[in-house]
C-alpha cells in the first residue's frame, strides 16, 4: 500500500481513480456511493486497488449535498457548561456515531441572539434533524426548520412546537425526593431552584414540590429562588428548630447551596440534610456524600436521536413524550434521624 500525505490525497480526483482503474468516472461514483452492487466484481476490485494505490479520499460533504444527505444532526443547547447538557450531548453523539451520523453542537449560552445565529448556521449546514434543549425564543425559525426536518425537544417543552419530547418524569422525581426525606425523618424542606425563566422542567418541579408538601401533613416546605441572597436565606433556615433538609432542583443549585453552607460553617450533614436532582461526580466528596436522584442522561440523549432516526425513516405516528425515571442514590447527606 502506498503512503500519501493529506495534501497529496486531497489532490487526487475521481477522474484520476477512473483512469488508473481503466473505467468510467460513473463507475467510480457507483463504487463509492450506494450503487456498488451494479458493478461487476472485477471492476469493483480494479477501482478498489486504484483507490488504495492513489490514496483517494472522497469528499463526504460534497457527496452528501449532491445526494441531499449530509448525515449531520444538529443539537442546540442552552448552556454547554451545564453538566446535564454535556451528559445528554454525549449520549446523543454516541448514538449518532453508531448509526453513521455526526453531531453538530451549538451553544446559545442562554442568549437569544446567539440562538438566532446558530439556527441560521445549522440550516446552512443542511442538517437532517435537530435536537433542541433551549427555551425556543425564536419560534419562527424553529417552526420553519420543523417543516423541513424532524425536530426533537429535550427536557424543555416549547408549546407551539408539536415535536417528540424526551426528558425526566419530573413529578415522579420530586415525589421520590420528598418521600425519601420524609421517610428519613426530616420535617421541614426548603426547595432551592434556579429562576424558572419559562423553563418547563423547572416549573414542573416547583409545582410538583408544592403539591407533594400540601399532601403530606407531617411536612412543611417552601421554595427559594437561587440568587445573591441565598446564603442569608440559608442562615435563617438553619436557625429554625426541628429536622430540616434542602432539596436542590439541579446540580447548579446543589453547588451553590454546598458553597453557602460551607461559608456559614455548617456541619455537613449533621445540621441539615440535602438531596439533589442530578448526580454529579463531586457529590461523594462532600462531607459524607450528597444523596442524589440520578438522571439517565445517556439514555435521554440516545433516545432523542432514536426519535429523530425513526422520523427520518418515515415514522408518521403522533408526537410522543418519553419520560425517564431517575435513580435514587442514597448517601450520608440524608442520614436517618
Amino acid at each position: 500500500m502506498t503512503s500519501f500525505s493529506a495534501a497529496q490525497r486531497s489532490r487526487v480526483t475521481m477522474l484520476d481513480v477512473a483512469e488508473r482503474a481503466g473505467v468510467s468516472k460513473a463507475s467510480v461514483s457507483r463504487f463509492i456511493g450506494d450503487d456498488r452492487a451494479l458493478l461487476s466484481d472485477a471492476i469493483a476490485r480494479r477501482i478498489e486497488q486504484a483507490i488504495d494505490e492513489l490514496g483517494y479520499r472522497p469528499n463526504q460533504m460534497a457527496r452528501g449535498l449532491k445526494r441531499g444527505r449530509t448525515r449531520l444532526i444538529g443539537m442546540l443547547v442552552a448552556d454547554i457548561r451545564n453538566p446535564y447538557s454535556i451528559a445528554v450531548m454525549h449520549g446523543a453523539e454516541t448514538a449518532c456515531r453508531q448509526h453513521g451520523y455526526s453531531l453538530v453542537v451549538c451553544n446559545t449560552d442562554r442568549d437569544d441572539e446567539q440562538e438566532r445565529q446558530h439556527l441560521a448556521a445549522l440550516r446552512s449546514y443542511n442538517i437532517e434533524g435537530l435536537i433542541v434543549n433551549t427555551l425556543g425564543h425564536h419560534l419562527d425559525q424553529l417552526l420553519e426548520l420543523q417543516r423541513e426536518m424532524p425536530l426533537v425537544l429535550v427536557d424543555r417543552k416549547v408549546e407551539p412546537l408539536h415535536s417528540d419530547l424526551v426528558g425526566l418524569d419530573n413529578p415522579a422525581a420530586v415525589r421520590m425526593a420528598v418521600e425519601h426525606l420524609e421517610r428519613q425523618g426530616y420535617r421541614d424542606v426548603l426547595m432551592v431552584s434556579e429562576a424558572t425563566d419559562g423553563t418547563s422542567s423547572r416549573l414542573e418541579r416547583l409545582d410538583s414540590f408544592k403539591a407533594e408538601i400540601a399532601s403530606r401533613p407531617a411536612l412543611t416546605g417552601a421554595v427559594l429562588a437561587l440568587d445573591e441572597t441565598l446564603q442569608q436565606h440559608l442562615h435563617t433556615f438553619l436557625a429554625k428548630p426541628g429536622p430540616k433538609a434542602l432539596f436542590c432542583a439541579n446540580g447548579v443549585a446543589a453547588l451553590a447551596c454546598t458553597r453557602a453552607l460551607k461559608n456559614l460553617g455548617c456541619n455537613l450533614f449533621d445540621d441539615i440534610g440535602l438531596i439533589a436532582l442530578d448526580d454529579l461526580d463531586w457529590y461523594p466528596l462532600v462531607g459524607t456524600g450528597i444523596t442524589a436522584l440520578a438522571q439517565p442522561t445517556a439514555s435521554i440523549g440516545a433516545t432523542a436521536f432514536d426519535c429523530l432516526l425513526k422520523r427520518l425513516r418515515g415514522d408518521t405516528e403522533p408526537t410522543r413524550t418519553l419520560d425517564f425515571l431517575p435513580e435514587l442514590i442514597v448517601r450520608g447527606s440524608t442520614r436517618p434521624l
